[in-house]
């Protein structure tokens, strides 16, 4: 996602908030240009230290993602801050989505925009929005907003959806309604994502991904692609999640950022010794998982079979 940002962004200051010790330090030693990066142990306070064993590790990242931004604005002072998810690619500047902010709004929320099938299993229980990609602006409208939205991830963020809600994410559903400042993106290319490519066509020109558009509006540029669930597995397969992908996409998208994952893995293990490639062998979260684990390697339904020489699992089970 760094490296992506970088490439396709002249004017930004990323802060990552490192989740455990071998993360701190490797991020630490990197001392990447424009990135400033803060321990949980400067993170911390008292609210989510309550929670935090209540939660499991990624009910806890969810919880905290409101606090995170809240905690940049107090800290540093800036502007504006948006959160993003470690899972995305930028091909383009995000500026193409920020400036629809304009001067009326001052919080900007990402819609799902799932594909007719995925729309039926997912909206209900993962909500109108995404929080892959949302900006608060430093005013007394927008921070009060959040703070509402870190109460509420304090009292309750679990992975399941109960009496309305699901994680961090579902309380975004009343923001339109609820708050007169907040705006919905409207650009396509801001939240490509494996629940709504179906949507779209995709074409290659001059080395750019393109959104096809309709004859009125035209084509559109891809600013960013949200690679959930992906997986690299120990027996040489990346497993590409549950939606069901067009072939071009898993060609356009997946295949090339399955790559470079896979070189940031190898470069991190040859030069921290601390750090080990994590490759899954099976579905840890119980026995449904791993009956539908079990599907995929039978039927092959979106895994995609990478060169061995990309792993380096000769010597690996």
């Amino acid at each position: 996602m760094y490296d992506s940002l970088k490439s396709s962004c002249d004017d930004f200051h990323l802060y990552i908030f490192a989740f455990d010790d071998i993360a701190l330090e490797i991020l630490l030693k990197l001392q990447l240009d424009n990135v400033t990066v803060i321990s949980l142990n400067e993170f911390e306070n008292e609210d989510l230290l309550k929670v935090k064993n209540t939660r499991t590790r990624a009910e806890y990242c969810w919880t905290c993602t409101s606090s995170i931004i809240d905690y940049v604005f107090e800290k540093y002072n800036v502007p504006s801050c948006t959160y993003i998810d470690a899972d995305l690619f930028f091909y383009n500047s995000p500026e193409l989505l920020l400036n629809e902010l304009g001067d009326e709004k001052s919080v900007l929320i990402t819609e799902h925009r799932f594909s007719k099938f995925a729309r039926i299993f997912e909206q209900k229980r993962a909500g109108r929005f995404c929080v892959q990609f949302i900006t608060f602006t430093n005013i007394i409208e927008s921070r009060a907003i959040l703070k509402k939205w870190i109460s509420q991830c304090i009292e309750w963020c679990y992975a399941r959806y109960e009496d309305g809600k699901f994680g961090d994410q579902k309380y975004l559903d009343s923001w339109p309604a609820e708050y007169p400042n907040v705006h919905i993106l409207e650009h396509q290319g801001g939240g490509i994502a494996p629940w709504n490519v179906r949507r779209y066509r995709f074409l290659k020109e001059n080395d750019k991904i393109l959104g096809v558009g309709s004859a009125i509006k035209g084509n559109f540029e891809i600013v960013f692609f949200h690679f959930h669930f992906v997986r690299i597995l120990s027996d040489g397969n990346a497993d590409l999640g549950w939606n069901r992908l067009p072939k071009k996409v898993v060609d356009l998208f997946y295949r090339p950022y399955i790559e470079k994952i896979i070189e940031k893995e190898k470069f991190l293990e040859e030069s921290y010794p601390g750090y080990k490639m994590t490759y899954s062998k099976v579905n840890p979260l119980g026995v449904r998982e791993n009956i539908k684990h079990l599907y995929k390697r039978i039927t092959k339904f979106n895994l995609i079979q990478m060169p061995a020489d990309y792993y380096g699992l000769s010597d690996r089970s």
